[in-house]
């Protein structure tokens, strides 16, 4: 079928950024940063060439960064991914550890989520009874 891409295609970085969400820019760091599990590689011209793997590494990347790993640990990870089998007890550690800050966060938002649920109902009360008696008001 013609426009389809096929695994083995090649895609270019505008390709690769409309796939993972990222900017060309962020791409060209990830590179640089040493983000990646393999080499771009290039045409005769240097323009970079992806893979489906690199996408589908990057999006993987793209959700660890979302949700908050820090960037010397996506370092780490891809590194230990590059290095091949033999680590994979250190990936994990490294993955649980960010999945603990990723629950410890979700608890406080939950927590957060209650007290705003919570004012919501406050406000809302007081306005279906047409009085603003006993909310904070710093101007009496």
């Amino acid at each position: 079928m013609a426009g389809t891409e096929t695994p083995a295609t090649p895609l270019s970085i505008g390709d690769v950024a409309e796939q993972t969400g990222l900017s060309v820019h962020a791409l060209r760091f990830y590179e640089r940063e040493g983000l990646l599990v393999g080499p771009v590689q290039r045409t005769s011209g240097g323009r970079r060439r992806y893979s489906a793997l690199d996408v589908d590494w990057l999006l993987i990347c793209v959700k660890l960064r979302e949700s908050g790993m820090p960037l010397a640990d996506l370092k780490q990870f891809a590194e230990l991914v590059r290095h091949g089998p033999g680590n994979e007890a250190e990936r994990l550690q490294l993955l649980e550890a960010h999945r603990r800050r990723v629950d410890a966060q979700i608890q406080a938002l939950e927590e957060c989520r209650s007290v705003i649920t919570w004012k919501v109902g406050v406000y809302a009360d007081h306005l279906a009874r047409g009085k603003a008696e006993g909310l904070w008001d710093p101007t009496t």
